[in-house]
């Protein structure tokens, strides 16, 4: 049975294993704009059952409880916690923050599909394009916006999402377009794909597409960031826990390796 006890705690060392990856992974994204920070979830395997509950003892009497030995456990999912992160004031009225339900849509270049995310730091690019990320390098916002920086002396953005633009010799700014947000019934099953991106599933279900603070998605706010959502002492709290729950894994290796040696110790004697 001590080999048994190897090969389940190693079980657990290996689930313990890419929990740490997830914490890792949360501590190292906890400046990233607009990050969400990922929860491991555990399940046991299968059993071995000696016994069924309700078996028949030697008084032909149902028995209350059954005999079944445990084989270890596994990492089932790892979820997604799409919690607000905090508001970073920065003053650049091309950064937004989704206050709520929502995602923004962007254009990927390499795939030329329409891919989604919650960093909110946008750009005009040298075609007078809004973007998400640099000037340079970003990905045009979908549906595109387009602005004439020509004569261009102000850009906003409100609430409701509307860019506005104030043009040199104009007394009233221009609505130049209007942001659309995207929702998802199960945002917790879109695929991440590292920059910030999502991208839609069959587990997500497809994109509902609504104008902010309409139909429960959430609003704009202008001048800010949304922060990573870690909270660095919990993640540090689970770093510490998982590091401990991986050492008792590894003792129960070495108490069955102990186990093993004194039977062999015994045989030979």
């Amino acid at each position: 049975m001590s080999v048994q006890t190897l090969y389940t705690a190693a079980t657990g060392m290996e689930a313990l294993q890419t929990k740490l990856d997830v914490v890792a992974n949360n501590l190292a994204n906890v400046n990233t704009t607009g990050f969400k920070r990922g929860m491991a979830n555990f399940e046991d395997l299968f059993y071995r059952h000696q016994a069924f509950p309700g078996a028949l003892d030697s008084q032909q009497v149902p028995t209350a409880t059954g005999t079944s030995i445990g084989l270890g456990s596994r990492v089932s999912s790892v979820q997604t916690d799409f919690g607000q992160g905090a508001f970073r004031q920065t003053n650049n009225p091309l950064n937004i923050v989704i206050e709520g339900r929502g995602f923004l849509q962007v254009q990927d270049p390499s795939t030329n599909t329409t891919v989604y995310t919650r960093a909110g730091n946008l750009s005009i690019n040298a075609q007078g394009q809004l973007v998400i990320g640099s000037a340079a390098t970003g990905r045009i916002l979908q549906p595109p916006i387009q602005i004439d920086t020509s004569t261009m002396t102000n850009v906003s953005i409100n609430d409701s999402g509307q860019v506005l633009v104030q043009q040199s010799g104009q007394a009233q700014p221009t609505n130049a377009g209007t942001l659309q947000l995207a929702t998802f019934v199960n945002p917790e099953g879109l695929l991440k794909m590292g920059e910030n991106l999502y991208s839609e599933t069959t587990a997500s279900g497809t994109a509902t597409l609504n104008n902010p603070g309409t139909n429960g998605t959430g609003s704009i706010r202008s001048g800010m960031l949304e922060a990573s959502n870690v909270e660095p002492v919990q993640e540090l709290i689970d770093l510490i826990t998982t590091q401990r729950s991986f050492e008792l894994n590894s003792q129960a290796i070495k108490a069955g390796d102990e186990v093993l040696q004194l039977i062999s110790n015994l045989r030979r004697g």
